[in-house]
């Protein structure tokens, strides 16, 4: 499986969750883009894991964004992922695609302010333009019309 960088869309009503370690988070209603790497031996297969615990068939989150993806406010709606080969790719993506941070999320194994990011209306094609900008092949998965 290729290695890559991925932007999960996603669609929300307004919600309070409880996160992991960093606490509580207020989201207010609209759309969130949470940027990952998957540069590991599975590649981007890490983005079939999401896709499953957002439908709801994992409920034990492992990750910041688990918290989201199990939560009944937010749904999954795309998936954006291009091949990369190095870490940064993850990082210089979070931060070209604009939106307002949600701060501490997702990003404690690296400096950036965040890696979950808030827009009040789709961003599927700031996602895509974003990807465009940095030389980046993006391929977008429709995972649920909201």
């Amino acid at each position: 499986m290729d290695s890559g960088t991925y932007c999960l869309i996603l669609r929300n009503r307004r919600c309070v969750v409880k996160v992991g370690a960093i606490d509580t988070i207020s989201f207010p209603e609209g759309w969130h883009v949470y940027v990952g790497s998957a540069q590991g031996t599975a590649g981007l297969s890490r983005v079939k894991r999401h896709i499953r615990v957002a439908s709801r068939g994992i409920t034990a989150p492992r990750w910041h964004i688990d918290y989201l993806l199990v939560h009944p406010a937010f749904s999954l709606v795309a998936v954006a992922c291009a091949t990369t080969v190095d870490r940064e790719s993850e990082c210089t993506v979070a931060h070209r695609l604009g939106g307002a941070p949600v701060p501490g999320f997702g990003c404690s194994d690296c400096r950036c302010p965040s890696h979950l990011f808030y827009f009040t209306s789709n961003p599927e094609k700031t996602v895509i333009s974003t990807f465009s900008t940095l030389d980046l092949s993006a391929s977008i998965k429709t995972i649920n019309k909201s």
